[in-house]
């Protein structure tokens, strides 16, 4: 069964405290869907916090005025990670590379219309196209490991990692109204717009 995962690399917050997070996983890769606990939402707030260098040292740091000139300033959100194909029937997985991140998550539709795209690298995914499929694999695997992913399927797997990231927005917004009630609307917002969930 072929299965995709919306993640985060958890790298950058290993020491972070200004606010709850939770205990990293093995792979460093976390999980974003409507499935997480408030820790796990904490921790994908400061992945992207900090990947962007917005300086905070506790909650009541983090807000609007301050989101607002970072983006005035970047023109952009930016979140380490993207999409991780996993095959459960070979146990063969593929997570995304270094500068592809989650905001180029939507460049997956070229793919599916058939058009080669640069994964990023350092673990690099490589793409090839047979007949009517990809092959999918991280360039330090053995070159028979890697998923074979059928071009028909690649439009509902896109549109599972859409329905994932939209219910992760669902929880943020519970999260800030929870912990930084003024920045709920902004933060919100600056995730679907920069992270191109809902467009």
């Amino acid at each position: 069964m072929l299965v995709v995962d919306v993640v985060l690399e958890t790298y950058d917050v290993l020491e972070f405290a200004a606010w709850p997070i939770a205990e990293p996983s093995s792979d460093r890769l976390l999980m974003l869907s409507g499935q997480m606990s408030p820790a796990e939402v904490g921790t994908a707030i400061a992945v992207i916090v900090s990947y962007n260098q917005i300086s905070v040292d506790s909650i009541r740091d983090l807000t609007a005025d301050l989101l607002n000139e970072h983006l005035a300033e970047a023109e952009a959100l930016i979140a380490p990670g993207g999409l991780r194909f996993r095959d459960t029937t070979t146990d063969v997985q593929v997570a995304p590379g270094c500068c592809f991140g989650l905001e180029n998550w939507r460049d997956w539709w070229d793919v599916a219309r058939g058009q080669d795209l640069w994964l990023g690298h350092d673990p690099t995914p490589q793409l090839e196209f047979h007949d009517q499929a990809i092959w999918l694999r991280q360039s330090d695997q053995d070159s028979s490991q890697f998923i074979e992913i059928p071009l028909n399927e690649l439009p509902s797997l896109l549109i599972s990692a859409q329905q994932q990231l939209s219910t992760f927005l669902t929880l943020v917004q519970r999260w800030t109204t929870n912990t930084a009630p003024s920045l709920t609307n902004r933060l919100v917002a600056a995730l679907d717009e920069h992270l191109r969930i809902n467009q």
